[in-house]
Formats: C-alpha cells, structure tokens, sequence
C-alpha cells in the first residue's frame, strides 16, 4: 500500500506534573510545569542522530535529531538545552524504519504557499514487512526515558493533514491502527516488564467499505491486549485544513484517571473529541515515561 504524506506540527507545548509534583502536602503548591515548546522557528534543523543511530544495529532502523532554538518563543525553546538535557523532558529523536531518506523522512520546511511559516513535515512513501508479516510503515518522534514520570501532562500542537489522505476514505478495509500518538507508562518491549501499559490516539476507517477517517483511542496490556476503547461516538478527522490538537492526560483508576482531546479546526469552534476517565491496568505503575508521535500504519 502505498502511503501518504502526513506534515506535522507548526507548534508542540508541552506542559506537566512530573511524578515528584504530586505532594500529600496541600500547602505547597503543585503548579504546572512547562517543559518544552517549538514552532520549529530560528535555528531549529533535523540533523543526523549519531549518538543513538539505531541504523547499526538493525538494518531496518535509522534516527536523526533536531538542534537548534526558536527564537521566536521565550523560554523552554532549545532542543538541547530544554529537551535533551532537561531532567523533566527526556531523550527526544525521529526514528524512522524500512527504509532511507528517500523512502521516508522527517524535515523542517516552509509551510507550502506560506513561506514565512516553517514546519516539521512527515512522509512515508511505501511499506515494508516487518517481524511477524506485518506489513507497516513508521515515522516516529520519540521522547524516552522520562526519569520521574509524568502523573498528568498537557500538550498543544497544529497538525495539517493534506488533502492526498482523503485516498484512505477509499482502503478497501477497516483501518484501526494509524497512530498519532501514544504515551507508555511501563514499556512492554523491556524484558521481564510485567506491567506494560500503552494509551494510543490514532486515525481510523470503522467500515471496510468507503467512510470517513475518525479519531480512535484505546489502551492495552502488556500483552498488547485492548483493556478499553472509546470509540462509541466517532469525530471525523480534518482533511486540508489546520487544526489544533489539545490534550490532557491524568494517569489513575476509573475514578481518577483522564483522556481529553479536544480539535479546533481554523476558523471553526472547539469539537471536544475525547473526555474519558479511564483503568490504569495496573498499580505498578509510576508516572508516563515514553511518548512517541506517530505517521505509523
């Protein structure tokens, strides 16, 4: 199947509660914390990741970085300073698999007909097989390690998604696994992790026949079984035009946990997509540790 490009994000703020912020003590304050925040401005630029070059030990994998400032924004706005060596964010890179640069990328362009706007822009121009004949396609920013966990996080971003998508309204089957993103809070890949536990969003077709693209949300086990959904009430994704992606999560059980997502088209009103309270699978848990962004079918 051939895939389609997907270009990401004018803008990623990122603000959170790590694990440390939650106080027993109600007479400290417990105020949120910016971690990180881009529009890809100044002097931002993807640039090779040698120092974790995935590409050397597996064939089907290959990692680049983005360095630099946006200038633009004050504060939190260096790659290396504020994400790389930030101990409340965590190791940031874009990982790529089943093919080069020219079969898959992840650049900072401007904006097409707006050139006075850059943009981190994803395109995946085919598939590949991977282990158990999955047949699949990836571009992935990842951010690991996250030292103290995040209990609660919030995160702002543009997304364009261009009109080329509209091609997988026609798939002649159902899609249920075209990820957006996806927060991890034990890592299921770890060995011996008993407690892997993922929250993904993502893009789906419900029908096999010719429908819309919805948004989709789930959550799975170490077994990478489905421990809930909630998608009863499907919210049609916008194809062609900007729109703004507002999250919020709250790690806890089904009376303290949270999913919001909300979707501003530009120029239209605020579509509130997700507001689910949702089962942490396990007690073992400690803070969301992994974040990855997706164009990954």
């Amino acid at each position: 199947m051939k895939m389609l490009p997907y270009l990401l994000s004018v803008c990623i703020a990122c603000t959170a509660l790590p694990g440390w912020a939650q106080r027993t003590d109600s007479s400290k304050s417990n105020k949120p914390l910016l971690v990180f925040q881009t529009g890809f401005e100044g002097t931002s630029r993807v640039i090779r990741d040698v120092n974790h070059a995935l590409e050397n030990v597996n064939a089907h994998y290959s990692v680049d970085d983005i360095i630099g400032a946006d200038t633009k924004l004050t504060g939190k706005n260096d790659w290396l300073k504020d994400m790389d060596n930030n101990p409340d964010a965590g190791t940031f890179m874009l990982e790529y698999t089943g093919g080069d640069s020219t079969r898959r990328t992840a650049s900072i362009i401007a904006e097409p007909g707006n050139p006075d706007n850059h943009v981190l822009a994803f395109i995946l121009k085919d598939s590949w097989e991977a282990s158990e004949r999955q047949v699949k396609a990836r571009i992935q920013a990842d951010i690991y390690g996250i030292k103290k966990g995040y209990r609660e996080f919030y995160q702002s971003e543009l997304v364009f998604i261009p009109a080329t998508f509209n091609a997988l309204r026609k798939y002649p089957g159902k899609i249920s696994w075209l990820t957006i993103s996806e927060v991890w809070n034990n890592e299921w890949w770890v060995a011996n992790e008993k407690y892997g536990f993922r929250v993904t969003l993502g893009i789906g077709k419900p029908t096999a026949a010719k429908g819309d693209l919805v948004f989709i949300l789930n959550a799975e086990d170490a077994g990478q079984k489905e421990v809930w959904n909630a998608n009863d009430h499907p919210v049609k994704v916008p194809i062609g035009k900007w729109f703004t992606m507002d999250y919020y999560f709250k790690e806890g059980d089904v009376r303290s946990g949270r999913f919001y997502l909300a979707i501003t088209p530009d120029g239209g009103q605020k579509n509130v997509v997700f507001d689910v309270e949702y089962i942490k699978q396990f007690n073992r848990v400690a803070g969301f540790r992994q974040m990855n962004k997706h164009d990954d079918q």
